[in-house]
């Protein structure tokens, strides 16, 4: 949309032509937008954080709590929507999300939960292969996950980690150190767990190519898809990605701590001696309610199941979906590859001393643009702080990065105008 610079592009107006041309433009009104202290709309940048509320969302949980009050019990079996089945209700659109079969994903727990739940089941360590593989800068849950399981399994962590890190001088991760990595490593990793999309660059990796040089080492292959899922394309499924887990407050709008997910290959559906924890919920769905004493799996996904799900967490996650269902992701990514690329095309002309640490290819990154400050981590955070005051929300990550995220579903280009018009006051 922006083939070259010139001055008009700089203008407010250039910006509301393109909102004009927006055919997304209409899901921003599905959405409660945030107001200042002084009523007027803030400009939201902190989707990769915390998703904003669809405003169907209130309906769908005001009908289960009137469910819940006028039927009782028998609201897990009355109605459009029964509880018993509800959490399925989510499955079609998240495998669509995830470039997965339906028997592949289910909606179940939280990311963390998720992640130990798989490893238990996806990190099986031999004598002559045993480590694990992650990205040195691993978003913390990550780290502690994969280190209780080298812990439970006898190993060291400080020695049976290994950890890839961007070279000296660098932000990201070269996919070909990647790839070196396994190529040398493999022999003796187990389990490989990197992000989709990196929390703090924002870095999205190849995990195509990851996961076939991992696997053709012999290695189980996951991924973390927090920044991932319902921001970049996926194709789990044909990529042929063992395990992958997500939370879904983030891109997918489904509130704060709400349920999260997991994707387990098809190859793996009937394989039901693989090590896991059991709970009724996984347990075949025909005899679930005889309460046998002999657990027999789910196919799929679902067989990971420990509880059944809180219809409190699913029912947000189920209206967010229904907009990502109207609105496709397709077309959301290119609205975000567009978005994008018009906040790094101002700021190159009007903040030129912001460094942005994301990667300049759009096939590399989501919507999710990590700007370092040329300053002090002192005055960085003031101007971090002015710009909350300006109703500008990012994010913070020290010592000197904001993370911003103009989300496709209710970001606008004049949103991303105003980011930068900020900017620009406050370093001058």
């Amino acid at each position: 949309m922006i083939s070259s610079l010139s001055p008009h592009i700089l203008h407010r107006d250039y910006a509301a032509h393109l909102d004009k041309l927006d055919p997304l433009a209409r899901f921003r009104n599905e959405f409660y937008l945030p107001l200042t202290e002084q009523g007027g709309i803030q400009n939201y940048f902190c989707g990769h954080s915390l998703g904003l509320q669809p405003k169907r969302t209130a309906n769908l949980m005001s009908e289960e709590l009137q469910r819940w009050q006028q039927k009782g019990v028998a609201g897990h079996f009355t109605g459009i929507r029964p509880w018993l089945s509800y959490h399925e209700q989510l499955t079609p659109v998240l495998a669509e999300l995830c470039g997965a079969l339906p028997v592949e994903v289910v909606a179940m727990n939280s990311l963390s939960v998720n992640l130990q739940l798989l490893l238990i089941s996806f990190y099986r360590p031999t004598e002559q292969r045993y480590k694990i593989l992650i990205e040195a800068n691993a978003f913390a849950s990550d780290r502690y996950a994969v280190s209780a399981q080298l812990k439970l399994h006898g190993h060291d962590p400080q020695h049976d980690l290994i950890e890839i890190r961007p070279r000296p001088g660098e932000q990201l991760i070269r996919t070909e150190d990647l790839l070196e990595v396994i190529d040398r490593e493999g022999h003796r990793i187990a389990t490989v767990l990197l992000p989709g999309v990196q929390y703090l660059t924002g870095q999205l990796f190849d995990m195509e190519t990851i996961t076939e040089r991992a696997q053709q080492q012999g290695c189980i292959v996951g991924f973390d898809l927090a920044h991932a899922i319902g921001n970049v394309p996926l194709q789990l499924h044909a990529w042929n990605v063992d395990f992958a887990v997500w939370c879904s407050y983030k891109y997918l709008n489904s509130g704060p701590g709400a349920i999260g997910g997991a994707f387990v290959h098809e190859r793996y559906a009937q394989d039901f001696t693989r090590p896991r924890l059991s709970g009724w919920w996984g347990h075949e769905k025909h005899s679930r309610f005889n309460m046998p004493h002999e657990f027999m799996p789910l196919p799929g996904a679902e067989g990971w199941q420990l509880s059944n799900p809180s219809i409190f967490a699913c029912a947000p996650l189920l209206s967010s979906l229904e907009i990502f269902k109207q609105a496709g992701l397709p077309a959301l990514r290119s609205k975000s590859i567009q978005l994008t690329g018009y906040l790094t095309t101002l700021l190159a002309a009007q903040c030129p001393q912001i460094q942005i640490i994301t990667p300049a290819s759009t096939q590399e990154r989501g919507c999710q643009l990590s700007l370092r400050l040329p300053l002090s981590a002192h005055h960085a955070k003031r101007i971090y702080d002015q710009l909350l005051c300006q109703g500008v929300v990012c994010d913070w990550r020290e010592p000197d990065i904001i993370r911003a995220a103009p989300v496709p579903l209710y970001n606008t280009f004049q949103d991303v105008w105003h980011l930068v018009q900020s900017l620009e006051g406050l370093l001058q």
